[in-house]
């Protein structure tokens, strides 16, 4: 009996061990375990793709397909993802997408460390499986890459078919043997994914951008800063100020219905209601207008004289808050050669601009009135932008009042003293030169020379002038 016992014993703890192990191994399994994304690879750039280049209706779709993108793999999200953006999408507009759009969003999602590591090259070639013409514009422009090499769409006449050309979406190791050849190249970057492991391993030196390691860093060091910038990012386009995730676009599509409510009702108080009736109400609406400087003991002083209000340019609404601040009208002028008898707004820069900077001031307006007062605005939006260089500028308005919490800030500087104007002796440049660096102080702003052309060139390929024909018509 001793024996069997001892056997049976034996075979416990033996089974009991290989459990253990077992067991053991399994919980490191889980430890290590990722589950997949819910996130469908480069939805937000196809997304921004989509809602500026393709439609509202598109992107709706774009986000109904996440339902199942995600139990798919890599290629076939996206797959799917490219087919919905691009069949029927016009060639011409997916460029200026490129263009004008995108760009933004790379940069303010630009790895620090992974910039660096592609400056300190001098020869740069990207390899991506995301479409070419997402990003060759991006990173010929703004980080002087030499050559890109990503997934080629299938195309007809002057629209994408949705469908990939023959080549099939590119593979990151396949690509990089096709174009070195035997050479090695001296540095490759990539992500910690498994599709980047065997592209960086046939490079001399790799580095690897963990982005789990990013996005745990609350103290956002890992993104590059606006002022390490290769170039300034001072024109965009687009409508969107959110970057659009599953979540947050599911979010704006859920807020359009209450934003376009919200747009109409803030629009009606402001046109025929009182001033501080209206404002009160937009008030309780979310919208907040800050004001600074306002002077009311000024009014007698401007009876009689034309006052110009010389203000920076943020959306169509600025006269509309400026009146709103003074509580009475204003004529808003962009051009003009007779002296002003009225209370008159006046935008030196003739286009808006989003980011901080000022365009070069035109000197019109220095000669045209015998008072001059600049006045500061800026503005700040969360969702919709209530600008567009490509868009129907008549929408503009609305965009900016179907934003949750917009903000309005007027800054009132002060009447310009005499000496500084063209009746003291300076000339129409010079006065404009001293506005623009006031109003920049002002705000914080960067002065700049470029003009109302140079924005419309870069963003809508023109510049920015109505043909005579279309003014006929």
């Amino acid at each position: 009996m001793v024996l069997p016992m001892v056997l049976l014993k034996l075979a416990d703890w033996v089974w009991y061990q290989l459990l253990a192990n077992s067991c053991r191994r399994a919980a490191r399994k889980v430890r290590n375990y990722k589950p997949p994304k819910h996130q469908p690879p480069s939805f937000p750039s196809i997304a921004k793709c989509e809602i500026t280049g393709g439609g509202v209706i598109r992107a709706f779709l774009l986000l109904l397909s996440c339902s199942f993108l995600w139990i798919l793999d890599y290629e076939l999200q996206l797959r799917v993802m490219i087919f919905i953006t691009f069949c029927g999408l016009k060639i011409k507009n997916m460029e200026s997408v490129g263009r004008a759009v995108l760009p933004k969003f790379y940069l303010k999602n630009l790895n620090l460390h992974a910039y660096e590591a592609l400056a300190s090259t001098r020869s740069k070639v990207v390899f991506t499986s995301v479409p070419r013409v997402m990003v060759e514009g991006f990173l010929k422009e703004y980080l002087e890459v030499d050559d890109v090499k990503g997934t080629e769409l299938l195309t007809s006449g002057h629209y994408f078919t949705g469908l990939l050309s023959k080549s099939g979406l590119l593979t990151k190791h396949r690509a990089l043997k096709e174009h070195f050849g035997d050479r090695k190249p001296d540095i490759g970057l990539g992500t910690s994914s498994h599709r980047d492991n065997l592209f960086i391993s046939l490079c001399k030196e790799a580095y690897v951008v963990n982005r789990d390691d990013s996005k745990s860093n609350s103290s956002s060091s890992s993104v590059l800063p606006r002022h390490r910038y290769p170039k300034p990012l001072i024109f965009h386009d687009g409508r969107l100020v959110f970057l659009p995730t599953p979540l947050a676009t599911l979010s704006m599509f859920l807020w359009i219905p209450i934003g376009i409510v919200l747009a109409i009702f803030r629009i009606s108080v402001g046109i025929f209601l009182p001033y501080k009736l209206a404002l009160f109400l937009a008030t309780c609406t979310g919208l907040n207008l800050s004001v600074k400087g306002l002077d009311t003991s000024t009014k007698s002083d401007h009876e009689n004289k034309g006052v110009l209000y010389v203000c920076t340019h943020r959306t169509l609404l600025d006269p509309v808050f400026l009146s709103t601040s003074l509580a009475k009208p204003l004529t808003a002028v962009t051009y003009s050669l007779s002296k002003m008898s009225e209370v008159t707004w006046w935008c030196p820069e003739g286009t808006t601009c989003r980011e901080p900077y000022l365009l070069r001031f035109s000197s019109l307006f220095a000669e045209l009135a015998d008072e001059i007062v600049p006045v500061a605005v800026n503005t700040k939006v969360s969702m919709f932008y209530g600008t567009t260089a490509s868009g129907l500028k008549c929408l503009d308005p609305i965009f900016f009042l179907m934003n949750p919490r917009p903000v309005y800030y007027v800054e009132i500087l002060g009447k310009l003293p005499k000496k500084l104007t063209c009746a003291g002796g300076k000339s129409s440049c010079e006065v404009a030169n001293y506005i623009q660096r006031k109003l920049g102080d002002a705000l914080g702003f960067e002065c700049t020379t470029l003009t109302r052309k140079d924005k419309y060139l870069m963003l809508a390929g023109n510049e920015g002038i109505v043909s005579d024909s279309k003014r006929k018509n």
